[in-house]
């Protein structure tokens, strides 16, 4: 079973942020072999006020076991003040570092405006980086204006979105080759 987790950074419920995360979970892992799980940070905020991993309650833990044990991560956040959330950041700070080590990656951020697009680059990259992961070559930046009723409206964000998807894909394949080579051996 390959297994997809998509965690969005908001503290907000709803959110236009876990609408298109969810939206890009839906086209990657329709899949029979593929589990998704869905990380909602708005859901984990009661349990979120805690210094250190060893304090964490079992709904964090969950959340924390998904995220390592991921074959694909889809991360979305929202932009406050040109970065990703701090709530985002607390829970990736709880993550046992290793355990991202080639993890491939999807990236996607919303913004109230376009002068927040470098966000991808200058904030999640380097937060991924440091885990060892592997991001994707392409990251995703939606201004709000794109996104209406949670679907993304704008025909070249959808032509962003879909080239993601298809790296998405194309890394779940990568992994169950793996697998299966593993288990053959």
């Amino acid at each position: 079973m390959l297994r997809i987790v998509g965690v969005t950074g908001s503290v907000s419920s709803p959110s236009r942020t876990r609408a298109v995360v969810e939206a890009t979970l839906a086209r990657i892992g329709d899949a029979p072999d593929v589990e998704r799980t869905l990380i909602d940070i708005a859901e984990l905020l009661p349990w979120l006020a805690i210094r250190c991993r060893d304090e964490a309650s079992p709904p964090i833990l969950h959340a924390l076991d998904a995220i390592e044990s991921a074959d694909l991560l889809i991360v979305g956040t929202p932009v406050y003040k040109g970065s990703y959330t701090g709530m985002l950041k607390h829970l990736f700070d709880l993550l046992n570092y290793p355990a991202l080590f080639k993890t491939p990656v999807g990236l996607i951020a919303v913004g109230g405006s376009d002068r927040h697009a470098l966000v991808i680059e200058h904030q999640l990259r380097p937060l991924f980086g440091f885990f060892g992961a592997k991001t994707l070559p392409t990251g995703i930046f939606l201004s709000d204006k794109t996104i209406e009723g949670g679907r993304v409206t704008d025909d070249a964000a959808n032509a962003r979105l879909d080239h993601l998807v298809s790296e998405a894909v194309h890394e779940l394949d990568l992994v169950r080759l793996r697998k299966a080579k593993a288990s053959t051996n």
